[in-house]
């Protein structure tokens, strides 16, 4: 565990250096912090999906929970961000346990569907609410905290940084606890867990607990960040399936896979919708901006990045059951 924990430690202080050493821009350090936030929401999944062995599809209502609470605290109190944030916890560690209640007396694809089921219900009360703003959202105009400058990108890099640390942390006492070795057991095989005198709705519930705590703070963090939501930018079923595929193609199960995943997914996405990869051809003479295939791939690869998402998903399941960790771990 210490040597895990140090690798942590020093991986961050590494990253922590990135800000000062690319300066003031703002294009670089706004796909830094989406790494970051698909990181640790990926991480937060996994110890759900990836301990468990429960693949939820609704971790967007964890999200979102946390991002409209917090929005909402803050757009009518006006307090410190911070009581948005654990008032944002509360309320998805609510949901998460009503909702736990009832979906982990299903098992397999039928948890699957029941999880993108309380998601919907959640995207679609949210949407009929006025409280939240309904299909308008909420916009905020202002926010403060401690005279720092919520302005600049850099307070919510680290805040996004610190999250992913104590995620990864979580994960590491996880590994090595006894509640750890009973979310193992349950997704190896439940039956067999149970007989063993495992708690299997208790030990369930409590992963979900943990996990839905950290994917609502990345929410409030990514609410206060952008300052504008809506229900298609927070509780999308979208943003469920890129965080499992981001656990998926990285190493689900394991501690860095997430990682992994994240950061190739985000910046391969990011490079689809700006299409650099077509303009890059364009340069290199490979393709003409004028031919066809120059206006078919300027039209139409913004929005291939989730087409590369489901080709590499694929490619995954076929031949690295295991992701791209897995992979190194062979080699290695």
């Amino acid at each position: 565990m210490k040597k895990q924990l140090t690798i942590i430690a020093i991986v961050a202080a590494a990253a922590a250096l990135l800000p000062i050493i690319i300066g003031e821009n703002p294009y670089i350090t706004g796909i830094m912090i989406s790494m970051l936030m698909m990181a640790a929401l990926a991480s937060a999944w996994n110890i759900l999906g990836g301990f468990a062995g429960q693949y939820s599809f609704g971790h967007a209502a964890y999200f979102g929970a946390g991002a409209y609470t917090t929005m909402i605290v803050l757009s009518r109190l006006n307090p410190n961000p911070l009581f948005g944030i654990v008032a944002g916890i509360i309320v998805a560690c609510i949901i998460a346990l009503v909702t736990g209640s009832i979906v982990f007396r299903l098992r397999g694809h039928y948890f699957g569907l029941a999880s993108i089921a309380v998601a919907e219900i959640v995207r679609l009360s949210t949407l009929n609410f006025e409280f939240t703003g309904g299909a308008q959202g909420i916009l905020l105009s202002d926010v403060s905290l401690w005279g720092i400058d919520l302005n600049s990108k850099n307070p919510f890099y680290y805040g996004m940084l610190l999250l992913l640390v104590v995620t990864l942390s979580i994960t590491v006492w996880l590994g090595k606890s006894k509640t750890g070795y009973y979310l193992q057991a349950i997704r190896e095989d439940q039956d067999a867990a149970a007989s063993l005198g495992i708690n299997l709705a208790f030990y369930k519930k409590k992963a979900l607990l943990i996990s839905a705590a950290l994917t609502s703070v990345a929410g409030s963090l990514y609410a206060v960040y952008i300052r504008f939501i809506d229900t298609s930018a927070v509780l999308d079923l979208r943003l469920s399936i890129e965080i499992i595929l981001t656990a998926i193609i990285g190493g689900v199960g394991t501690l860095w896979g997430p990682v992994i995943g994240a950061l190739l997914l985000v910046p391969l996405a990011e490079v689809l919708r700006s299409n650099v990869l077509g303009d890059l051809l364009v340069k290199l003479g490979l393709v003409s901006e004028t031919s066809g295939i120059g206006i078919f791939l300027k039209e139409n690869l913004a929005h291939a990045h989730v087409l590369a998402y489901g080709i590499i998903t694929v490619l995954c399941i076929l031949y690295l059951p295991k992701g791209i960790l897995g992979l190194f771990r062979r080699v290695k």
